[in-house]
């Protein structure tokens, strides 16, 4: 990645803003769905849906959480709305799962590339197995992460499924 510059509408920022960037050009200029999203950045990092959710005038809810799980040794995407606990119980028995549970930090940068706190849904190093909460369905407009705890963006509920190959799914 050395040498590459940044998306004209990003500033020269971290690689991880600049990779979730080109992905979301990339999804639009494959399907021309009117425009990619925009990178955003936020005077200060948020490491929570809460925080976020307060930095951007929203409910909590309509903040698109980035979760990682270790799925029998496997990384799990699960964007719930930040107003949602995950069921892992439930959501492994749903998707036939052995064991699910929180994902390390060390595993989350490993299948990622970024922070928790900053994980977005793409601009991994490769595609991850995605659920996408059913609950986002209910916002015209999401947020969600950017590759760093500063960095955002918004999209929507069918979006979100598209950009990602997620499943939809209920996961509270």
């Amino acid at each position: 990645m050395s040498g590459m510059q940044p998306h004209p509408n990003v500033p020269a920022v971290h690689p991880n803003v600049q990779a979730v960037q080109r992905t979301l050009d990339d999804a639009d200029a494959r399907d021309g769905s009117g425009g990619p999203s925009q990178v955003r950045l936020l005077p200060e990092a948020v490491h929570t849906a809460s925080a976020a959710a307060e930095a951007l005038g929203v409910g909590v809810g309509a903040i698109a959480n980035s979760l990682v799980f270790d799925a029998d040794d496997a990384p799990l995407l699960v964007l719930t709305s930040g107003a949602h606990r995950v069921d892992t119980a439930g959501l492994a028995a749903s998707l036939g799962l052995t064991r699910l549970r929180r994902a390390t930090p060390e595993f989350v940068k490993r299948h990622t590339g970024q922070v928790i706190g900053g994980v977005a849904p793409v601009g991994h190093p490769r595609p991850l197995r995605t659920v996408v909460d059913t609950a986002l369905r209910a916002y015209d407009e999401v947020w969600a992460a950017g590759g760093v705890p500063q960095a955002v963006f918004p999209t929507t509920y069918a979006e979100l499924l598209r950009i990602t190959s997620g499943a939809p799914a209920e996961v509270a």
